[in-house]
């Protein structure tokens, strides 16, 4: 199919673990006639789950990215992991597409991930559908889903269309009013849709009160929906049943219809080197400028650069650069990711989604452009999760340490949630995620892919400290060393700051005390000390640092004499400012049978938790929200198990950081101590 950008329609399905994205998917896709037959999650023959991993597990890890071709549009739908362990790929994919499909699962209603998916992408300014599956579920009450949905999300949400009486349809209740639906009337949908979806519109209103609905052709219809979308004031619902196919054609038609263009949508965020905002046309003659959203090491193909296309044309042998680099690559291959392949193309254009291979220099977030003029610009970031979760690794065999650090980069380029942290001081290599399962399954990665396998150490929890007084602190440094000496002497000062303020530096110093050329190496020794810690071997954070005073030698002053000075003036300022170790405090939603709730509450409150509420499900299930330390839950996934007999669930999202008791703080130091002396 030979299709312009108006025609595109780029759509991410996400949502809660088990809502039944990969069969939607599926399903979507044996409508579209991409596939002759749907696969099954549980046989491992999706197209979307290729993984051994997502086979043996019956869930998806990673993103997968398909396309529809229509007679009226082009249709690239991604497929999207539910579970919270790999939700960095899942908001990845925000980056590329103008609208969120958030799949709800009729039978369990609203669930942690449904609300945070909504609010990510809301926050993105992307447009969202609610798509509300397993209809044919037994005792599902769809009314009253609608009306908990509307309670959690808004008076914004409003089905488009209505599942039939018997079920195995789905009639539209946008542009038709007639029919019979198991819970609502199709008139009185059709009438509260139409009355957000014009109100939008001053021309709109203004010829819908003056001669009604009769007087809005469809293109007016289709303009206010879609400004509806990209304004947030309207998030349709619609509902299928990936299973038996019922609302899936329908969907497809919604995607069609009613959903915006990359023409259409809100402004990708673009900012240029000074932080400004950066006007970004889908325009195919323009400067080419695309976005890489996902990486994917790829055994056949290698390395395999997945972006979307903002701007301009990108053509097979063009060259393009990477970011600021002025140095060009040439796309030798061009490729459309289509789930289990990728297909050969000669262009993509705007609203495109494609993919070159084997250009190392390519990294996640990458701006590819075609302008050896063009300014430094990049996409404004999307609000990843921190991940909390550490182990410390060594290569099971030795002469491995090499291959064990490239596979680690492999695993780090495509999953923006997983670090790779080496720290000097300890010499330890450190892997951070969000879960105990996500580490697992990048382990797995590791000894599957590349042959590697380790040895892991206790979970290192992510601890951070910061200072609770303001002190100053100096040092002189002085090296004599038979010719030129070393010399540098500083005074600075050290004032808490605000919990997530990260760190700022300021210049002080007046009279020229201290030459302007050897601030930076003060700022680079402080930076060196606030990353080996002062009380327990964690990060400083949250603190400022004034230099004010000093001095300098006009022979024996250099930089590396002012790296120490600063160093060990920080120090000693921190020493005397009462520093104290921060914990990761987690947001806990666990949800569990009723009969184990009070064991289940018992536990958290011996995790130093704080039960903040108990909500009720359907089928006798609560859901416990509390908040609790990190530190208290690495071995809870274990013990939930035994508690609940294996039908207990939790998800674990950061909330902030609050200083340890004093208990916990003086065995971390002293733990500390040792390790600080042997280096």
């Amino acid at each position: 199919m030979s299709y312009h950008t108006e025609h595109i329609r780029n759509i991410a399905l996400a949502g809660h673990a088990g809502v039944g994205k990969t069969t939607l998917f599926e399903a979507l896709l044996h409508a579209g006639g991409v596939i002759q037959s749907m696969g099954s999650v549980e046989r491992g023959s999706t197209q979307s789950d290729t993984d051994p991993q997502e086979k043996a597990r019956s869930h998806s890890i990673d993103s997968c990215i398909a396309s529809i071709d229509r007679d009226t549009c082009h249709i690239n739908l991604i497929d999207t992991a539910g579970y919270p362990d790999f939700r960095g790929g899942a908001l990845a994919a925000f980056a590329a597409v103008e609208t969120v499909a958030v799949v709800v699962n009729a039978a369990n209603g609203i669930e942690h991930g449904t609300r945070r998916i909504m609010e990510h992408a809301r926050l993105r300014g992307l447009a969202r559908l609610l798509v509300v599956n397993k209809i044919d579920a037994e005792g599902v009450n769809l009314q009253a889903l609608v009306d908990a949905l509307r309670e959690e999300f808004g008076s914004e949400c409003l089905p488009v269309n209505l599942p039939a009486q018997h079920a195995g349809t789905v009639l539209d209740c946008f542009f038709h009013r007639d029919g019979g639906t198991d819970f609502s009337s199709l008139a009185q949908a059709h009438q509260h849709i139409l009355d957000q979806v014009v109100e939008i519109n001053e021309s709109t209103m203004g010829a819908y009160l003056d001669a009604g609905e009769d007087a809005l052709t469809p293109q007016q219809l289709h303009d206010a929906f879609e400004q509806c979308l990209r304004e947030g004031h309207l998030v349709p619902i619609c509902f299928v049943s990936a299973r038996t196919g019922a609302g899936v054609s329908e969907l497809l038609d919604i995607f069609d219809r009613l959903l915006p263009n990359p023409t259409e949508a809100n402004p990708p965020p673009f900012r240029n080197a000074h932080n400004r905002q950066l006007a970004v046309e889908p325009d195919p003659d323009a400067h080419v400028i695309a976005d890489v959203f996902k990486v994917v090491n790829d055994p056949f193909v290698g390395k395999l650069s997945i972006f979307r296309v903002w701007q301009g044309t990108v053509r097979r042998d063009s060259q393009l650069y990477i970011d600021d680099n002025r140095k060009a690559f040439k796309v030798g291959h061009l490729f459309r990711p289509n789930a289990k392949s990728h297909v050969e193309i000669d262009q993509a254009i705007p609203g495109d989604i494609a993919a070159v291979a084997k250009v190392e220099d390519i990294h996640f977030d990458a701006v590819l452009h075609d302008s050896h003029e063009e300014d430094s610009i990049h996409l404004e970031p999307l609000h990843f999760p921190q991940p909390m979760f550490g182990l410390a690794l060594e290569p099971r065999h030795k002469g491995q340490e090499q291959k064990l650090s490239q596979a680690l980069s492999r695993l780090a380029e495509e999953d923006p949630c997983f670090r790779v942290e080496h720290h000097k001081e300890l010499n330890e290599t450190v892997i951070r995620g969000l879960s105990d399962l996500h580490l697992k399954i990048m382990l797995e990665r590791m000894r599957d892919r590349y042959g590697v396998e380790v040895i892991t150490k206790p979970p290192r929890i992510a601890y951070r400290e910061t200072i609770s007084n303001s002190a100053e602190g100096h040092h002189r440094h002085k090296k004599q060393t038979g010719g030129a000496g070393q010399f540098g002497e500083v005074f600075l000062r050290v004032d808490p700051l605000e919990r997530g303020a990260g760190f700022e530096f300021v210049d002080a110093v007046k009279g020229g005390v201290i030459p302007g050329q050897f601030l930076p190496a003060i700022e680079k020794g402080v930076r060196q000390a606030m990353e080996i810690g002062a009380v327990a071997g964690y990060p400083l954070q949250d603190l400022r640092v004034t230099v004010y005073d000093g001095k300098y030698h006009p022979v024996d002053s250099k930089e590396v004499a002012f790296v120490a000075a600063g160093k060990k003036a920080f120090l000693d300022a921190v020493a005397k400012a009462r520093p104290i170790v921060l914990e990761p405090i987690v947001d806990v939603e666990v949800a569990i049978p009723e009969p184990s709730v009070g064991d289940v509450t018992g536990g958290l409150a011996g995790k130093r938790a704080r039960i903040m509420g108990t909500d009720a499900k359907r089928d006798g299930e609560l859901v416990i929200k509390a908040q609790a330390p990190l530190a208290e839950l690495t071995d809870y996934p274990t013990e939930l198990k035994a508690m609940t007999g294996g039908r207990g669930r939790y998800s674990l999202d950061i909330s902030h950081y609050e200083p340890v008791p004093p208990p916990v703080q003086r065995q971390l130091s002293e733990a500390w101590k040792p390790k600080l002396d042997e280096d």
